[in-house]
């Protein structure tokens, strides 16, 4: 009877070539895993917007889903640009800084005007926003969420 075929690779170039492979694929998967991690804040905006998407549809709540909309990307914001050049900005600086971030205008006159204006109206007046311009407010934060970069 022969001897069983070995199933060890029958030169050393085969098997630093193997442990290569290896080396490369444990590389990606720590990367897309850091990836993974540096997005949480994203994943977590999102969740929220969620939930005040679903405040915008009544009427009685769609005044306090409206305040909760800026906090929400000025909170994003804060996740990962310094404090300092994040927290004192409002009006048009508010916005430029929005539509710089993200590559371009993401907010349409109307919606600029919204979070410009929107900290500092109350939920009441924010209540009689009409339902489909709350949603495309909502659109707009949410495409900003989900586009915007950090540049270095």
């Amino acid at each position: 009877m022969p001897q069983p075929v070995s199933m060890m690779p029958q030169t050393t170039a085969w098997a630093v070539l193997g442990f290569l492979i290896l080396l490369l694929i444990a590389f990606a998967c720590w990367r897309w895993y850091r990836r993974w991690e540096a997005n949480r804040y994203r994943r977590e905006a999102l969740v929220d917007l969620r939930k005040i998407e679903a405040g915008l549809a009544a009427t009685t709540t769609r005044g306090e889903a409206l305040v909760a909309l800026p906090v929400l990307l000025k909170r994003t914001a804060l996740s990962i640009w310094p404090r300092e050049s994040v927290a004192g900005l409002h009006g048009t600086g508010w916005t430029g800084f929005l539509d710089a971030h993200s590559g371009g205008p993401v907010f349409p006159i109307a919606s600029a005007r919204f979070f410009e204006e929107a900290e500092y109206r109350g939920s009441q007046a924010l209540a009689t926003v009409p339902e489909p311009e709350a949603r495309a407010y909502a659109a707009a934060a949410r495409h900003w969420i989900e586009a915007h970069h950090v540049r270095a």
